[in-house]
């Protein structure tokens, strides 16, 4: 194989929010998770005008399972009153007309929204996180932490199986893809680098996948028998 090697030509800046990322986040990306990148791949930084080289050491792709294991479910006994919600998904024709441009990218076609830039980084109301597309509730706020990492983090589900994970390979990386269950929505990722003692995931999740009700909203819009789960 012959590879042609020419002269650079275009270059585009990165947004501001990009420059010296990993200086104002030590923690990486949190999409692009370091500690799952694959053997022979090196990091190039030219802080300080000095070109440094760090060999990553082979590490296992990210496993939920063990973790997921000493995480406490949440008692589900409060969402078994006879105003049960049947939550279902909408075709694409809806999909396309009722969501904005950046919620189908990011639920539809696999996205990512930018760092820090979204709805709810910084969002720690009490209250329910619901899927954008069939509105099913999929985290609470008690679960809500600040990771850091610029996207939303929680550290478990309302409970597992709302949730789907997925091997994703794109990129290069090895990392766990988290996705409705009912709505099929590409939500984010989840990795194990989350609080201890809260189980030690992070489930980063994009904001264009959620929509939050606030806990004094819950019961006219139809979610109160989830606000035991809330204040609880």
């Amino acid at each position: 194989m012959v590879t042609e090697v020419e002269e650079l030509t275009k270059f585009f800046k990165a947004e501001e929010h990009h420059q010296k990322y990993l200086e104002k986040n030590p923690g990486g990306y949190c999409h692009v998770s370091f500690d799952t990148l694959p053997s022979g791949h090196s990091i190039f930084s030219d802080r300080d005008g000095d070109s440094i080289e760090e060999d990553i050491s082979e590490t296992k792709a990210p496993s939920t399972d063990d973790l997921a294991s000493e995480t406490k479910p949440h008692d589900l006994a409060s969402t078994t009153k006879s105003d049960d919600r049947v939550f279902t998904k909408p075709d694409k024709k809806t999909l396309a007309g009722a969501l904005t441009e950046l919620q189908f990218y990011v639920t539809q076609k696999n996205g990512t929204e930018p760092p820090f830039q979204n709805e709810y980084d910084n969002e720690f109301r009490a209250g329910i996180y619901v899927d954008i597309v069939t509105g099913e509730p999929l985290f609470l706020s008690a679960d809500k932490y600040d990771s850091g990492c610029g996207w939303p983090a929680f550290t478990r589900p309302i409970d597992d199986e709302l949730l789907v994970e997925k091997r994703d390979k794109s990129f290069g990386m090895s990392r766990v893809e988290v996705r409705s269950n009912l709505g099929d929505s590409h939500l984010g990722h989840v990795f194990t680098d989350g609080p201890k003692d809260k189980g030690g995931l992070r489930y980063c999740i994009n904001s264009a996948s959620l929509r939050f009700i606030p806990l004094e909203e819950m019961e006219e819009q139809g979610y109160g028998k989830w606000m035991d789960l809330v204040v609880g």
